[in-house]
């Protein structure tokens, strides 16, 4: 039972250490798999990383790394909001190029909006517009809410090819062709999808919301970790969405966004109108049905307890309120002014049980059944919900393949935020996947591998998930204690087992039977040993001694075996023949031993002194 216990113990720890990992595990296999790039462990991270900046390997149509610690290319606006007043509706945000306040990769710098509840704009002209034809558009880029985010956003606008494209003008009204990224306000938590598709009768431009991903948002708003978002939208009028290389979106551009690209075939007539004689009610009164002869429709739904009685004490001429006598008129009272001073009202103290007027309480009417109306029934001229009909629609087309949007020339940031330090980085606009990936693995990848790197150990996150989910302390205690109460149950030694093993072990002494003969020869020796002086002490320490053990013994009896109890018994024979000897030698042995039960008495002190 001891070594089943103990295994069972080693098991059950086993199992709780390998339950709070599984979820590290899962979270870096997730990452090899997606990245496709070598895990590197922090034992084979250099006190000093060594950063390189991403450089693209295939074709692209816009990269920024901003390492270069200058903004080139990029163009801040000069516009103003049409909606607003002219204090806020300015572009007036500012924008600086540093490194990351926590896991900073040396080298690494990105582009932070700065200015809180301010408007920001800036964009950057592409190396060649993007046409949409047969090849993908991937859109990827680093964000990271270094102070969290109360109400802002960090998407991106993809700008519309136009001849009057002016990115000194870039402000909210700019059109684009796409708008994907973060935003947030309240508890509200996006990942906007958006895309501009064209009507291709009236040219008329209409958003097109995907539908949102089916994950938490949270958690990638409020980690301060950088996070990195991709679009990926193919020719067959697919999409996907992933952070982190995590696909957390995906669908139809005709299916799975809203309104829907191609509108219906039909449309409701806006002449049409309802005729008079159209009969909606699906239930109506029976006009069969007549009152009832007693249904007393003036009965009141209360009436006075005439069972009640006036209670005892019940005052009728005293006020509920009286004034404060208590109370002082303020000295700076003008009655010219203020008019004449009056005390504050109280309740009347005389009024315990009650003042004024007494009047029964009210009950429900058991006769009250209130107005008369005729049960529902059926409406036999029961019609339905009017609705106008319908009529082909003259604006009716089919796209069928919404990728081919507007071409774009441009990349926007046009922000508002209440909270500063937005970070981004490693912008990237390309059409082969394993580009993006590559981008994403020299540059996020760094990032994630620091970060990663100086996380705290598991015992200071599991603290910190306490703080932010106090409920988690009960889990860790159940968690640590079971282990140590099963571990004390099964592991820890047992006072009773040891006693019992120790008693086992003892063996009693056994007195031998003792004849004639030998007490013959014992007596002078016990004689010469009564003869030699002995010391007060010691004699007093024998006795003390063989007291202690006798008392033990007899405190303590222990179970005698056969054996033992056949040698007693013949003992007690001996000792019956040593008394019917001659009376010189049992006078000898009573000096010698002291007492009939002499030889068990000297065999006991004997054994004290032995030990």
């Amino acid at each position: 039972m001891h070594f089943q216990g103990f295994w069972l113990c080693l098991g059950l720890l086993s199992v709780s250490i390998h339950a709070e990992l599984v979820d590290d595990d899962v979270e870096g296999t997730g990452f090899a798999e997606t990245s496709g790039e070598t895990d590197v462990g922090e034992d084979e991270l250099s006190s000093e990383v060594k950063y390189k900046t991403p450089q693209p390997t295939g074709e692209v149509y816009f990269t920024e790394t901003f390492d270069s610690g200058r903004l080139a290319g990029w163009v801040l606006s000069k516009a103003k909001k049409d909606d607003a007043d002219t204090e806020t509706s300015i572009y007036s945000g500012r924008w600086e190029i540093e490194e990351l306040k926590e896991n900073q990769v040396p080298g690494d710098r990105g582009l932070v909006l700065k200015s809180r509840a301010k408007h920001h704009a800036i964009s950057a002209t592409l190396a060649k517009p993007f046409v949409f034809a047969d090849k993908p558009l991937i859109v990827q880029y680093e964000v990271n809410f270094q102070d969290g985010i109360d109400c802002g956003g960090a998407y991106i606008k993809l700008l519309t090819d136009t001849d009057d494209l002016n990115l000194e003008n870039f402000y909210d009204k700019t059109s684009y062709t796409i708008m994907f990224g973060p935003d947030k306000c309240g508890e509200d938590y996006k990942l906007h999808f958006i895309f501009r598709h064209k009507h291709p009768k009236t040219g008329v431009f209409e958003e097109k919301h995907a539908k949102p991903p089916e994950v938490d948002l949270k958690k990638f708003f409020t980690d301060r970790k950088t996070h990195l978002y991709t679009l990926v939208m193919n020719p067959d009028d697919t999409f996907e969405v992933l952070i982190d290389q995590t696909v957390v979106n995906r669908g139809s551009l005709l299916e799975d966004v809203s309104p829907p690209v191609n509108p219906p075939t039909e449309i409701e007539d806006l002449s049409d109108e309802k005729p008079e004689e159209w009969d909606e009610r699906p239930k109506i009164p029976d006009p069969s049905a007549v009152k009832p002869d007693d249904w007393d429709e003036n009965e009141p739904a209360q009436i006075e307890d005439l069972s009640a009685v006036k209670p005892d004490g019940w005052l009728d001429d005293e006020p509920k309120f009286v004034p404060d006598p208590s109370a002082e008129k303020p000295e700076d009272w003008n009655e010219d002014m203020d008019g004449e001073w009056e005390a504050p009202r109280i309740p009347n103290p005389a009024c315990e049980v009650g003042c004024g007027e007494w009047n029964p309480p009210m009950i429900e009417n058991p006769k009250y059944k209130g107005v008369w109306r005729p049960p529902m029934i059926d409406n036999p001229d029961y019609q339905g919900v009017w609705s106008p009909r319908k009529i082909p629609n003259p604006d009716y087309f089919e796209d069928e393949h919404p990728f081919l949007l507007t071409p774009f020339s441009a990349l926007g940031l046009e922000l508002w935020s209440m909270t500063s330090d937005i970070y981004f980085d490693n912008f990237i606009i390309c059409s082969e996947k394993e580009v993006a990936d590559r981008w994403a693995a020299d540059g996020w990848g760094m990032k994630r591998m620091v970060a990663t790197a100086n996380e705290p150990g598991i015992f200071a996150q599991l603290m910190a998930a306490a703080e932010e989910h106090p409920w988690l302390w009960l889990l860790y205690l159940v968690t640590v204690g079971l282990p140590v109460v099963l571990i004390t149950s099964f592991c820890w030694p047992r006072k009773v087992k040891k006693k019992y093993e120790d008693a086992a072990h003892k063996k009693p002494d056994i007195c031998k039977p003792q004849t004639k003969g030998a007490l013959e020869q014992e007596a002078p020796a016990e004689s010469a040993a009564l003869e030699e002086p002995v010391a007060l002490g010691e004699e007093k320490e024998d006795f003390t001694e063989g007291a202690v053990v006798e008392q033990e013994e007899e405190g303590e009896p222990e179970e005698k075996s056969e054996e033992e109890i056949e040698i007693m018994e013949g003992q007690e024979e001996g000792n019956k023949s040593n008394k019917s000897g001659s009376e010189d030698e049992m006078k000898e042995a009573d000096e010698g031993t002291g007492s009939g039960d002499g030889p068990v008495k000297s065999v006991r002190r004997r054994r004290a002194r032995k030990e």
